[in-house]
């Protein structure tokens, strides 16, 4: 799957060390898969969840961070529209639609 963008996890993990290698994991895993549908990522990424409108929550550094993912499947492409801390994620109004 092709991601938007690397640089926005590069810009949060330069801020926060400490996500840096689940971030990576994270990129290569998406990248080198070809997801069909959300029932597969979250089968692969067993701490995510579905949000809705196409959209995913990953836990990132053992639930430090969220990062929230937007999934084309059909054209095999995923931007992400959230990386953060729990708190927050938790201040997040509508999710569905960032």
């Amino acid at each position: 799957m092709r991601i938007f963008t690397r640089g926005t996890l590069r810009a949060f993990w330069d801020q926060k060390a400490d996500a840096r290698p689940a971030l990576e994991f994270w990129y290569d895993a998406i990248e080198k898969n070809r997801f069909q549908n959300p029932n597969e990522v979250i089968s692969f990424f067993k701490n995510a969840d579905t949000v809705g409108n196409g959209r995913i929550v990953f836990n990132i550094t053992h639930n430090k961070y969220r990062l929230v993912a937007k999934f084309e499947y059909e054209r095999q492409l995923v931007f992400v529209r959230f990386i953060g801390s729990h708190k927050d994620y938790d201040k997040i109004e509508d999710i569905k639609n960032i």
